[in-house]
């Protein structure tokens, strides 16, 4: 009997890690078995900048993914993002030596390996290569080379770039969380999978993902990817903006905006006031309404323009790119109050809230319809496309001489072993489990491997080699 391909996903935010199982049903559906949210600690503008107290926050994460599912995780595929992610688009070819052959993988695979050595920035690595339209002599607009025949093989790309020690930090949480790295994917891509429709990306569909730290952008048009940024700004700066501007704290200034906040002041009536608990002691402090919205309006503009900005750089304006499916919101900051309205008035663009519910089973709860949990949903989807078998149930997992057991509770609702006992635990059943992953992997049908993956072991090697 084949065994089911379960995958994880690991969405390292600048406000929360989700860490989220999932698998396929029966209707092609991804099925959400469990999920794990912690507070980000040590992750700033989609960057790491604290190793020890990411590595806490992904445990935490993982562990309670893990208890709620009754599954133990064992490879990840994590989301990219951060300030230092930018794209370049680029053109490349190969001379066949024998025409007479149809063109296979390996040409393929040979033509990407060849833009992967394209020279970079210092500090620079390669994250993406996307093909966009091939050309075999000279035809062009050619969207599936295999099995054609031809002596010049040339196509258009879109090479996503980012800092090579960012990469490898995140890289280095992973693994020091007890877990391996089996993908990486730019976040904005993940959040597309999940949210947008095959008709969408064929007309042309601007996805604005509106984080904690970073607003990041996709752009599509004749169902390929031709445009990806990251914009540093997301709502943590309007919770620093109310945070100022009402002379409030910071948990507060988070708790107005979700509850109360609007990015359309004209909706608020000068009379409409809250009031705040005052510090220890201290008088309760009333806040209008619509001096939070001014605030959190002025900031979301900053933002929508600085992205309203790229997509002019993609070149919206000419016919042949122009995005008829116009703009589609995401991220925990597409559920502020009235923001599609402002984002329609400022771009001229038709804009829509995306939910990642397209994909999901229909008994998925409410709360992972939410749009905050797009990035997760597509790293999910992401992994499920790689085949992999990335956790396994409590009860399968190897029993190890050293008395060192771990079972499923018997109880309806598995309790999370606290992090110390789980950590012990990894490292006395990761010797013995390694064996019996390398035995499965062999039986099971070998995939072409992408250059990608490649990457992969090289970011692998480079974290054995640096201990």
């Amino acid at each position: 009997m084949e065994k089911e391909s379960i995958a994880v996903g690991l969405d390292i935010g600048t406000t929360k890690i989700v860490a989220m199982i999932g698998k396929k049903n029966e209707y092609g559906k991804l099925e959400i078995l469990g999920i794990g949210k912690s507070k980000s600690l040590g992750v700033a503008r989609g960057v790491v900048n604290n190793i020890t107290q990411t590595i806490q926050s992904i445990q935490q994460a993982i562990v309670e993914a893990e208890a709620n599912s009754g599954y133990q995780i064992k490879d990840v595929v994590v989301g990219i993002a951060g300030q230092h992610i930018r794209s370049i688009q680029h053109s490349d070819y190969i001379s066949r030596s024998n025409p007479e052959e149809v063109i296979g993988d390996n040409d393929i695979d040979l033509l990407i390996n060849q833009v992967h050595k394209l020279a970079m920035l210092p500090g620079e690595e390669i994250i993406h290569v996307l093909p966009q339209e091939f050309k075999i002599d000279g035809q062009s607009e050619i969207s599936e080379p295999i099995g054609m025949y031809g002596g010049r093989l040339e196509s258009s790309f879109h090479v996503v770039v980012g800092q090579a020690s960012s990469i490898r930090n995140v890289g280095r949480c992973i693994k020091s969380a007890g877990l391996d790295l089996s993908g990486l994917t730019l976040e904005p891509l993940a959040s597309a999978d999940a949210v947008l429709s095959q008709e969408e990306k064929e007309a042309g569909v601007a996805l604005i993902d509106i984080g904690g730290g970073t607003t990041d952008l996709a752009i599509f048009k004749d169902g390929i990817i031709r445009h990806t940024a990251v914009i540093p700004f997301g709502g943590n700066v309007i919770t620093e903006d109310i945070k100022e501007g009402c002379s409030i704290i910071e948990k507060q200034a988070e708790l107005l905006k979700v509850k109360f906040g609007s990015a359309w002041p004209g909706e608020n009536k000068d009379n409409e006031i809250v009031s705040i608990p005052g510090l220890r002691g201290r008088e309760p402090k009333e806040i209008s309404l619509k001096n939070l919205s001014k605030i959190i309006h002025a900031r979301v503009v900053e933002i929508i323009e600085q992205v309203f900005s790229e997509i002019k750089a993609y070149g919206h304006e000419d016919p042949r790119k122009k995005l008829i499916a116009g703009i589609v919101l995401t991220g925990g900051g597409a559920q502020l109050m009235h923001i599609k309205q402002l984002v329609e008035y400022i771009t001229g663009m038709d804009t829509r809230i995306g939910y990642p519910n397209e994909h999901l089973a229909g008994n998925s709860s409410e709360e992972i319809s939410s749009p905050l949990y797009a990035t997760a949903v597509g790293l999910v989807m992401n992994s499920i496309r790689n085949n992999t078998r990335s956790a396994i149930p409590m009860h399968e997992t190897v029993v190890v001489p050293e008395k060192v057991v771990y079972q499923q509770p018997r109880q309806p609702e598995p309790v999370a072993p606290p992090v110390e006992v789980y950590e012990e635990v990894k490292v006395a059943v990761a010797t013995t489990t390694a064996s019996v992953r390398n035995d499965s992997e062999s039986t099971e049908k070998k995939v072409r491997r992408s250059f990608f993956d490649k990457y992969i072991d090289k970011i692998k090697d480079f974290l054995d080699n640096a201990e």
